[in-house]
């Protein structure tokens, strides 16, 4: 789930819908200056699809000790430190179901997305809040990621169809247009307030590696600076549930509301 806190309400973005988010923002990646990358529908399945995983979860939402939505927040950009508000064991699951559903679709895509979460949970998280036994749980869980990723590269590596497309210059290139597509997401998803850096240098046509700005201009518009996109002016829509704070009394009405909840659509336009 992903929340923006309004005065009287709260604005959720189930985690899927932020998939399919960045996933769109990735379809519209071409223009004279940036190209796609490639293998590009293995790339748009994890970019669209890396958040399965959290359908069911997210149905029957919860509230944090503090009677807020359990939610990624707009204070939380940048930094990955609210393991203090989960069941860590389940949360590993849910997050080791993303990986295995893609790996029984395509298993290029399931690579990218087992990369961007060991990234997610180690160069990005803050691990200071976990016990002892929660570290264990941590260090076991990303080992078996990355297991899995060389699983499933050897077996991609025996498809002649893609073999050549497999390599780890290929994967990486993969990886990190996964996470600037996700970054865009959040950071629109959350409505931030400040200027910021799509995670990861992107390369142009010409070979050249830059840092693309995201700029708030207010009212749901966004400036990206260098420009990636396919058109000058590109909208996208964002399917939101609103909640009243009054709803997150009791967790019974706070999931009897989330259930009932119609969906809000928020225009979300970025420009050149």
């Amino acid at each position: 789930m992903i929340r923006i806190e309004t005065d009287n309400a709260w604005l959720l973005l189930e985690h899927a819908e932020h998939a399919a988010l960045a996933g769109e923002f990735a379809r519209h990646w071409k223009n004279e200056h940036f190209a796609p990358p490639e293998p590009f529908s293995h790339i748009l399945d994890a970019c669209a699809r890396h958040d399965d995983s959290w359908r069911v979860r997210d149905a029957v939402p919860v509230l944090t000790a503090e009677g807020n939505p359990s939610a990624f927040s707009s204070e939380l950009v940048g930094t990955y430190d609210a393991f203090e508000e989960i069941d860590m064991e389940d949360y590993l699951s849910v997050r080791g179901q993303a990986t295995e559903a893609a790996a029984s679709r395509d298993p290029y895509a399931a690579v990218l997305i087992s990369m961007h979460t060991v990234d997610l949970l180690t160069e990005q998280a803050n691990l200071t809040t976990l016990n002892e036994a929660e570290r264990q749980l941590h260090a076991d869980f990303i080992e078996g990621q990355r297991r899995r990723q060389a699983e499933l590269k050897a077996t991609l590596r025996d498809q002649p169809d893609i073999a050549d497309l497999a390599d780890d210059l290929h994967f990486q290139r993969g990886f990190e247009f996964l996470q600037a597509c996700d970054s865009f997401s959040l950071y629109v998803g959350v409505d931030f307030p400040d200027v910021g850096t799509l995670r990861h240098r992107q390369p142009t046509r010409q070979g050249d590696l830059t840092e693309i700005k995201i700029h708030p201009l207010g009212d749901n518009r966004y400036r990206l600076a260098p420009y990636p996109l396919d058109e000058p002016e590109v909208t996208f829509h964002v399917p939101y549930r609103r909640i009243p704070k009054s709803e997150t009394v009791s967790l019974a009405r706070f999931q009897a509301a989330y259930a009932t909840a119609s969906i809000e659509i928020v225009c979300v336009t970025v420009i050149q």
